[in-house]
């Protein structure tokens, strides 16, 4: 009998090296602004909170990272929320838990031609469930969305994702 395929990791904190402990908020994102493929598509980490409840993340559209209609590619909108969610819960729970993103959907509602935003928040009380629901060796699957908006409050784009945790063993 075969053994089911493990989900999809699609962000840092994958893996064994998901169960090491993150560096600090503001180091992470430094690295994060030069990690190639957020700054291949032009994605900026502005803020990431020092409790790990917050990440702002930007996009400029210029004429060398648009695509023919003028607008943010749409690989490039949801890289700016891809590995979030999964970091912050990280950071929030500390070394000794397994987390990524285990699925994943975005909604392309209108062109973002100009400055794009998505800022992402996981709050304090919705880790400490996801703490409290793998204390026995469970796991938890929690869903986050994120709305991208435009400089001028454009709804832009809704990205989706469902985050796993368990503890590492």
């Amino acid at each position: 009998m075969s053994r089911p395929a493990e989900p999809h990791t699609s962000d840092l904190t994958a893996g064994r090296a998901g169960t090491q402990s993150l560096p600090g908020p503001r180091v992470l994102r430094r690295i994060m602004n030069i990690y190639p493929p957020l700054l291949g598509a032009g994605v900026r980490v502005t803020h990431i909170a020092d409790d790990w409840t917050r990440v702002e993340a930007t996009h400029k559209v210029r004429r060398w990272n648009r695509n023919p209609n003028r607008a943010a590619f749409g690989g490039t909108l949801y890289a700016m929320t891809d590995p979030f969610f999964g970091l912050m819960a990280r950071g929030q729970l500390g070394a000794g838990y397994r987390v990524w993103t285990s699925g994943a959907s975005i909604e392309f509602i209108a062109p973002g031609r100009e400055l794009v935003t998505a800022s992402m928040s996981l709050p304090l009380d919705e880790v400490a469930t996801i703490r409290a629901v793998t204390d026995d060796g469970s796991k938890s699957i929690t869903t986050h969305t994120t709305e991208i908006v435009s400089n001028t409050g454009v709804l832009v784009a809704r990205a989706t994702q469902q985050l796993y945790v368990r503890r590492a063993k």
